[in-house]
Protein backbone atom coordinates (compact mmCIF):
# COMPACT_ATOMS: atom_id res chain seq x y z
CA UNK A 1 0.00 0.00 0.00
CA UNK A 2 1.49 3.38 -0.74
CA UNK A 3 2.03 5.59 1.67
CA UNK A 4 3.59 8.17 -0.09
CA UNK A 5 1.12 10.88 -0.30
CA UNK A 6 1.39 13.52 -2.67
CA UNK A 7 0.48 16.77 -0.59
CA UNK A 8 2.51 15.79 2.38
CA UNK A 9 5.67 15.46 0.46
CA UNK A 10 5.04 19.00 -0.68
CA UNK A 11 4.52 19.84 3.09
CA UNK A 12 8.23 19.85 5.26
CA UNK A 13 8.40 19.24 8.51
CA UNK A 14 6.95 22.40 10.10
CA UNK A 15 9.95 23.98 12.05
CA UNK A 16 8.27 25.87 14.84
CA UNK A 17 6.83 22.63 16.08
CA UNK A 18 10.44 21.86 17.10
CA UNK A 19 10.57 24.45 19.68
CA UNK A 20 7.24 23.78 20.45
CA UNK A 21 7.95 20.17 21.32
CA UNK A 22 10.89 21.19 23.46
CA UNK A 23 8.84 24.28 25.68
CA UNK A 24 6.42 21.37 25.98
CA UNK A 25 8.79 19.16 27.47
CA UNK A 26 10.44 21.59 29.51
CA UNK A 27 7.02 22.22 30.86
CA UNK A 28 6.32 18.81 31.80
CA UNK A 29 9.64 18.60 33.60
CA UNK A 30 8.47 21.50 35.74
CA UNK A 31 10.55 24.51 34.46
CA UNK A 32 9.13 27.95 34.08
CA UNK A 33 9.05 28.97 30.65
CA UNK A 34 7.81 32.62 29.34
CA UNK A 35 6.06 31.42 26.06
CA UNK A 36 6.60 34.36 23.47
CA UNK A 37 6.21 31.79 21.00
CA UNK A 38 2.88 31.32 19.94
CA UNK A 39 0.39 34.73 19.18
CA UNK A 40 -2.25 32.83 21.80
CA UNK A 41 -4.12 35.77 23.86
CA UNK A 42 -4.12 35.46 27.67
CA UNK A 43 -6.78 37.86 27.97
CA UNK A 44 -10.41 36.39 27.97
CA UNK A 45 -13.35 37.52 25.85
CA UNK A 46 -15.50 40.43 26.92
CA UNK A 47 -18.18 39.32 29.59
CA UNK A 48 -21.23 39.69 27.42
CA UNK A 49 -19.52 37.89 24.81
CA UNK A 50 -19.68 34.86 27.31
CA UNK A 51 -22.98 35.15 28.13
CA UNK A 52 -24.31 35.34 24.98
CA UNK A 53 -22.82 31.89 23.97
CA UNK A 54 -24.42 30.48 27.14
CA UNK A 55 -27.29 31.48 26.84
CA UNK A 56 -27.86 30.62 23.39
CA UNK A 57 -26.37 27.33 24.22
CA UNK A 58 -28.83 26.69 27.16
CA UNK A 59 -31.59 26.20 24.20
CA UNK A 60 -32.80 23.18 23.20
CA UNK A 61 -32.78 23.94 19.59
CA UNK A 62 -29.15 25.28 19.58
CA UNK A 63 -27.40 22.14 19.39
CA UNK A 64 -28.31 21.08 15.35
CA UNK A 65 -26.38 21.87 12.92
CA UNK A 66 -25.36 25.63 11.75
CA UNK A 67 -25.24 27.21 8.28
CA UNK A 68 -21.79 27.02 6.27
CA UNK A 69 -21.57 30.43 5.36
CA UNK A 70 -22.60 32.22 8.60
CA UNK A 71 -26.27 32.78 10.43
CA UNK A 72 -27.47 36.24 9.01
CA UNK A 73 -27.41 38.11 12.01
CA UNK A 74 -23.12 37.40 12.50
CA UNK A 75 -23.01 38.05 8.30
CA UNK A 76 -24.99 41.72 8.80
CA UNK A 77 -22.76 42.42 12.12
CA UNK A 78 -19.83 42.01 10.16
CA UNK A 79 -21.41 44.21 7.18
CA UNK A 80 -21.99 46.76 9.71
CA UNK A 81 -18.17 46.65 11.16
CA UNK A 82 -17.07 47.16 7.99
CA UNK A 83 -19.30 50.35 7.61
CA UNK A 84 -18.34 51.82 10.89
CA UNK A 85 -14.57 51.18 10.54
CA UNK A 86 -13.73 51.58 7.01
CA UNK A 87 -16.81 53.50 5.66
CA UNK A 88 -16.93 49.96 2.89
CA UNK A 89 -20.67 48.98 2.32
CA UNK A 90 -20.79 45.29 2.07
CA UNK A 91 -24.23 42.99 1.30
CA UNK A 92 -24.22 40.60 3.81
CA UNK A 93 -25.61 38.12 1.39
CA UNK A 94 -23.28 38.19 -1.15
CA UNK A 95 -20.19 39.83 -0.10
CA UNK A 96 -19.91 38.34 3.44
CA UNK A 97 -18.97 34.58 4.55
CA UNK A 98 -18.12 33.53 7.85
CA UNK A 99 -14.94 31.44 8.45
CA UNK A 100 -13.34 29.28 11.39
CA UNK A 101 -10.64 31.45 11.61
CA UNK A 102 -8.93 33.79 8.87
CA UNK A 103 -6.60 30.76 8.36
CA UNK A 104 -9.58 28.08 7.41
CA UNK A 105 -10.55 30.57 5.62
CA UNK A 106 -7.84 30.97 3.43
CA UNK A 107 -7.44 27.14 3.23
CA UNK A 108 -11.14 27.02 1.70
CA UNK A 109 -10.75 29.68 -0.77
CA UNK A 110 -7.15 28.50 -2.26
CA UNK A 111 -9.27 25.35 -2.90
CA UNK A 112 -11.65 26.76 -4.23
CA UNK A 113 -9.78 29.02 -6.83
CA UNK A 114 -6.33 26.91 -7.45
CA UNK A 115 -5.44 24.65 -10.26
CA UNK A 116 -2.46 22.53 -10.54
CA UNK A 117 0.20 24.04 -11.26
CA UNK A 118 -0.99 27.66 -10.93
CA UNK A 119 1.43 29.80 -9.55
CA UNK A 120 0.57 32.18 -6.83
CA UNK A 121 2.54 35.00 -5.69
CA UNK A 122 3.24 35.42 -1.27
CA UNK A 123 5.13 36.96 1.02
CA UNK A 124 8.60 35.99 2.34
CA UNK A 125 8.59 36.03 5.42
CA UNK A 126 4.94 35.08 5.84
CA UNK A 127 2.43 33.19 7.96
CA UNK A 128 2.61 29.37 6.93
CA UNK A 129 -0.92 29.21 5.20
CA UNK A 130 -0.61 31.88 2.86
CA UNK A 131 1.58 29.61 1.00
CA UNK A 132 1.03 26.07 2.13
CA UNK A 133 -2.46 26.29 1.81
CA UNK A 134 -2.26 27.20 -2.22
CA UNK A 135 0.68 24.54 -1.70
CA UNK A 136 -1.90 21.81 -0.66
CA UNK A 137 -3.93 23.02 -3.32
CA UNK A 138 -1.38 22.30 -6.10
CA UNK A 139 -0.11 25.60 -6.82
CA UNK A 140 3.46 26.49 -6.95
CA UNK A 141 4.59 29.98 -5.20
CA UNK A 142 6.74 32.37 -6.56
CA UNK A 143 7.82 34.27 -3.47
CA UNK A 144 7.79 38.42 -3.41
CA UNK A 145 8.91 40.67 -0.68
CA UNK A 146 7.20 41.51 2.98
CA UNK A 147 8.93 45.10 3.09
CA UNK A 148 6.28 47.63 0.52
CA UNK A 149 9.00 49.42 -0.87
CA UNK A 150 9.85 50.07 -4.43
CA UNK A 151 11.67 46.61 -4.01
CA UNK A 152 8.36 45.15 -3.68
CA UNK A 153 6.58 46.60 -6.99
CA UNK A 154 9.34 45.05 -9.17
CA UNK A 155 9.04 42.15 -7.93
CA UNK A 156 5.81 42.31 -9.20
CA UNK A 157 6.24 43.31 -12.24
CA UNK A 158 9.57 41.01 -12.69
CA UNK A 159 7.02 38.30 -11.38
CA UNK A 160 4.41 38.89 -14.22
CA UNK A 161 6.59 39.37 -16.71
CA UNK A 162 9.00 35.72 -16.14
CA UNK A 163 6.38 33.47 -14.83
CA UNK A 164 4.84 30.95 -16.57
CA UNK A 165 1.82 30.70 -16.47
CA UNK A 166 1.77 33.90 -15.11
CA UNK A 167 0.28 34.46 -11.40
CA UNK A 168 -3.12 34.47 -10.90
CA UNK A 169 -2.96 35.27 -7.41
CA UNK A 170 -1.27 37.42 -5.06
CA UNK A 171 -1.62 37.39 -0.89
CA UNK A 172 -0.94 40.12 0.53
CA UNK A 173 -0.66 40.24 4.92
CA UNK A 174 -0.48 43.81 6.56
CA UNK A 175 -0.17 44.35 9.45
CA UNK A 176 2.52 41.31 8.76
CA UNK A 177 3.11 38.35 10.33
CA UNK A 178 5.26 37.95 11.60
CA UNK A 179 7.10 41.20 10.37
CA UNK A 180 4.45 43.95 12.03
CA UNK A 181 4.91 45.82 9.03
CA UNK A 182 2.18 48.16 7.70
CA UNK A 183 1.35 49.87 4.79
CA UNK A 184 -1.36 52.90 4.03
CA UNK A 185 -4.08 53.49 1.44
CA UNK A 186 -1.90 54.75 -0.95
CA UNK A 187 0.05 51.43 -1.10
CA UNK A 188 -3.24 49.64 -1.25
CA UNK A 189 -4.75 52.00 -4.47
CA UNK A 190 -1.78 50.88 -6.14
CA UNK A 191 -2.11 47.72 -5.70
CA UNK A 192 -5.87 47.35 -6.83
CA UNK A 193 -5.03 49.29 -10.11
CA UNK A 194 -1.88 46.60 -10.81
CA UNK A 195 -4.12 43.86 -10.23
CA UNK A 196 -6.44 45.22 -12.11
CA UNK A 197 -3.91 45.73 -15.14
CA UNK A 198 -2.67 42.33 -14.78
CA UNK A 199 -6.07 40.47 -14.29
CA UNK A 200 -4.82 38.79 -10.48
CA UNK A 201 -6.68 38.29 -7.20
CA UNK A 202 -6.29 39.37 -4.41
CA UNK A 203 -6.53 37.86 -1.05
CA UNK A 204 -5.43 40.46 2.04
CA UNK A 205 -5.05 39.31 5.51
CA UNK A 206 -5.94 41.70 7.92
CA UNK A 207 -6.44 39.78 10.77
CA UNK A 208 -4.67 42.36 13.03
CA UNK A 209 -6.46 45.09 11.66
CA UNK A 210 -7.41 47.09 15.42
CA UNK A 211 -3.83 46.07 17.25
CA UNK A 212 -2.30 49.47 15.88
CA UNK A 213 -0.33 51.54 17.61
CA UNK A 214 1.02 55.72 17.74
CA UNK A 215 -2.82 56.74 16.18
CA UNK A 216 -2.55 55.27 12.87
CA UNK A 217 -5.45 52.96 11.91
CA UNK A 218 -4.84 50.18 9.81
CA UNK A 219 -6.54 50.19 6.66
CA UNK A 220 -8.59 48.30 4.69
CA UNK A 221 -7.99 47.03 0.94
CA UNK A 222 -11.59 47.46 0.37
CA UNK A 223 -11.61 51.21 0.80
CA UNK A 224 -9.88 51.51 -2.38
CA UNK A 225 -12.43 52.06 -5.25
CA UNK A 226 -13.01 48.46 -7.38
CA UNK A 227 -10.88 46.40 -4.95
CA UNK A 228 -14.40 44.62 -4.97
CA UNK A 229 -13.53 43.83 -8.98
CA UNK A 230 -10.35 42.01 -7.39
CA UNK A 231 -9.68 41.32 -3.96
CA UNK A 232 -11.12 39.29 -0.60
CA UNK A 233 -10.05 40.32 2.68
CA UNK A 234 -9.90 38.25 5.59
CA UNK A 235 -10.45 39.31 9.35
CA UNK A 236 -10.40 37.30 12.75
CA UNK A 237 -12.03 37.87 16.02
CA UNK A 238 -9.11 36.07 17.38
CA UNK A 239 -7.15 38.90 18.59
CA UNK A 240 -9.53 41.83 18.28
CA UNK A 241 -11.95 39.92 20.99
CA UNK A 242 -9.27 37.70 22.39
CA UNK A 243 -11.07 34.84 20.87
CA UNK A 244 -8.74 32.56 19.37
CA UNK A 245 -9.97 29.32 20.87
CA UNK A 246 -13.68 30.65 19.51
CA UNK A 247 -12.59 30.36 15.54
CA UNK A 248 -14.32 32.89 14.25
CA UNK A 249 -13.10 34.85 11.38
CA UNK A 250 -14.58 35.92 8.17
CA UNK A 251 -14.42 36.62 4.46
CA UNK A 252 -15.20 39.83 2.65
CA UNK A 253 -15.11 41.46 -0.76
CA UNK A 254 -15.27 40.24 -4.35
CA UNK A 255 -18.85 38.08 -4.90
CA UNK A 256 -17.40 35.34 -7.22
CA UNK A 257 -14.31 35.00 -5.00
CA UNK A 258 -17.26 34.37 -2.00
CA UNK A 259 -19.70 32.35 -3.82
CA UNK A 260 -16.45 30.23 -5.04
CA UNK A 261 -15.62 30.09 -1.50
CA UNK A 262 -19.07 29.46 0.07
CA UNK A 263 -19.80 26.71 -2.10
CA UNK A 264 -16.55 24.66 -1.24
CA UNK A 265 -17.49 25.66 2.57
CA UNK A 266 -20.41 24.01 1.91
CA UNK A 267 -19.08 20.53 1.46
CA UNK A 268 -16.73 20.96 4.26
CA UNK A 269 -18.33 22.18 7.02
CA UNK A 270 -21.75 23.05 8.60
CA UNK A 271 -20.23 25.97 10.12
CA UNK A 272 -19.29 26.76 13.71
CA UNK A 273 -21.28 25.72 16.71
CA UNK A 274 -24.75 28.48 16.42
CA UNK A 275 -23.98 29.71 20.01
CA UNK A 276 -20.49 30.37 19.17
CA UNK A 277 -21.78 32.40 15.86
CA UNK A 278 -24.35 33.96 18.31
CA UNK A 279 -21.40 35.25 20.71
CA UNK A 280 -19.39 36.60 17.81
CA UNK A 281 -22.18 39.01 16.83
CA UNK A 282 -22.93 39.84 20.34
CA UNK A 283 -18.79 40.94 20.22
CA UNK A 284 -19.42 43.04 16.96
CA UNK A 285 -22.54 44.55 18.22
CA UNK A 286 -22.21 45.68 21.66
CA UNK A 287 -19.83 47.25 23.38
CA UNK A 288 -16.29 48.24 21.87
CA UNK A 289 -14.66 48.65 25.13
CA UNK A 290 -12.48 45.39 24.49
CA UNK A 291 -10.84 46.48 20.84
CA UNK A 292 -9.39 49.57 22.49
CA UNK A 293 -8.50 48.15 25.63
CA UNK A 294 -6.57 45.20 23.99
CA UNK A 295 -4.85 48.01 21.95
CA UNK A 296 -3.65 49.88 24.89
CA UNK A 297 -2.24 46.67 26.35
CA UNK A 298 -0.57 45.22 23.64
CA UNK A 299 0.83 48.88 22.91
CA UNK A 300 1.99 48.99 26.76
CA UNK A 301 3.07 45.55 26.72
CA UNK A 302 5.26 46.33 23.45
CA UNK A 303 7.29 49.84 25.20
CA UNK A 304 8.10 47.78 28.03
CA UNK A 305 9.47 44.70 26.16
CA UNK A 306 11.63 46.93 23.82
CA UNK A 307 12.70 49.23 26.88
CA UNK A 308 13.62 45.81 28.78
CA UNK A 309 14.98 43.68 26.13
CA UNK A 310 16.67 46.73 24.89
CA UNK A 311 18.28 47.27 28.50
CA UNK A 312 19.44 43.63 28.47
CA UNK A 313 21.04 43.98 25.13
CA UNK A 314 18.75 42.72 22.72
CA UNK A 315 17.83 45.70 20.92
CA UNK A 316 14.17 45.43 19.35
CA UNK A 317 12.89 47.51 16.83
CA UNK A 318 9.56 48.46 18.46
CA UNK A 319 6.45 46.92 15.76
CA UNK A 320 4.10 49.74 14.70
CA UNK A 321 1.41 47.06 14.51
CA UNK A 322 0.09 43.46 15.49
CA UNK A 323 0.63 41.56 18.45
CA UNK A 324 4.39 40.47 17.62
CA UNK A 325 7.93 41.89 17.24
CA UNK A 326 10.24 40.81 14.61
CA UNK A 327 13.73 41.02 16.03
CA UNK A 328 16.89 40.26 14.86
CA UNK A 329 19.22 37.92 16.21
CA UNK A 330 21.53 39.78 18.85
CA UNK A 331 25.18 40.45 18.41
CA UNK A 332 27.30 37.24 19.02
CA UNK A 333 23.99 34.92 17.47
CA UNK A 334 23.51 35.67 13.67
CA UNK A 335 25.87 32.85 12.43
CA UNK A 336 24.02 30.32 14.32
CA UNK A 337 20.53 30.83 12.70
CA UNK A 338 17.25 31.42 14.53
CA UNK A 339 16.76 27.98 14.92
CA UNK A 340 19.26 27.00 16.87
CA UNK A 341 19.53 30.34 18.57
CA UNK A 342 15.82 29.87 19.70
CA UNK A 343 16.57 26.26 21.03
CA UNK A 344 18.84 27.74 22.87
CA UNK A 345 17.07 30.51 24.40
CA UNK A 346 14.89 27.99 25.50
CA UNK A 347 17.06 25.75 27.00
CA UNK A 348 19.50 28.71 28.61
CA UNK A 349 16.88 31.41 29.52
CA UNK A 350 13.59 29.80 29.23
CA UNK A 351 12.20 31.94 27.25
CA UNK A 352 10.24 30.69 24.20
CA UNK A 353 9.89 32.19 20.69
CA UNK A 354 9.36 31.60 17.19
CA UNK A 355 12.30 30.88 14.75
CA UNK A 356 12.04 33.79 11.54
CA UNK A 357 12.90 30.46 9.45
CA UNK A 358 9.74 28.83 9.94
CA UNK A 359 8.03 31.60 7.88
CA UNK A 360 10.23 31.08 5.03
CA UNK A 361 13.87 31.20 4.02
CA UNK A 362 13.83 35.38 4.34
CA UNK A 363 13.29 34.81 7.87
CA UNK A 364 16.94 33.98 8.47
CA UNK A 365 18.63 35.64 10.89
CA UNK A 366 14.89 36.95 12.92
CA UNK A 367 12.76 35.41 15.71
CA UNK A 368 9.10 36.84 16.24
CA UNK A 369 8.34 37.28 19.61
CA UNK A 370 4.76 37.30 20.63
CA UNK A 371 3.78 39.88 23.36
CA UNK A 372 1.05 37.62 25.12
CA UNK A 373 2.86 37.80 28.44
CA UNK A 374 2.07 40.36 31.19
CA UNK A 375 4.43 43.16 31.75
CA UNK A 376 5.96 41.37 35.18
CA UNK A 377 6.53 38.28 32.52
CA UNK A 378 8.13 40.08 30.04
CA UNK A 379 10.79 41.91 32.45
CA UNK A 380 11.62 38.46 34.01
CA UNK A 381 12.00 37.22 30.32
CA UNK A 382 14.36 40.10 30.14
CA UNK A 383 16.55 39.70 33.32
CA UNK A 384 16.41 35.54 32.02
CA UNK A 385 17.87 36.91 28.75
CA UNK A 386 20.40 39.34 30.13
CA UNK A 387 22.23 36.88 32.04
CA UNK A 388 21.65 34.23 28.92
CA UNK A 389 24.07 36.81 26.79
CA UNK A 390 26.06 37.49 29.99
CA UNK A 391 27.05 34.41 29.84
CA UNK A 392 27.55 33.64 25.99
CA UNK A 393 29.87 36.30 25.74
CA UNK A 394 32.10 35.20 28.65
CA UNK A 395 32.29 31.81 27.20
CA UNK A 396 33.09 33.48 23.80
CA UNK A 397 35.85 35.26 25.36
Amino acid sequence: MDTDFYRIKRLPPYVIAEVNAMRHAARQAGLDIIDLGMGNPDQPPPQHVIDKMCEVAAKPSAHGYSQSRGIPGLRRAQAQYYGRRFGVDLDPESEVVVTMGSKEGLASLANAITAPGDVVLAPNPSYPIHTFGFIIAGATIRSVPTTPDENYWKALESAMAFTVPRPSVLVVNYPSNPTAEVVDLAFYERLVAWARENKVWILSDLAYSELYFDGNPTPSIMQVKGAKEVAVEFTSMSKTYSMAGWRMGFAVGNRQLIAAMTRVKSYLDYGAFTPIQAAATAALNGPQDMVESNRKLYHKRRDVMVEAFGRAGWDIPPPPASMFAWAPLPDGFKDMGSLEFSKKLLTDAHVAVAPGVGYGEEGEGFVRIAMVENEQRLRQAARNIKRFLGTASSEAA
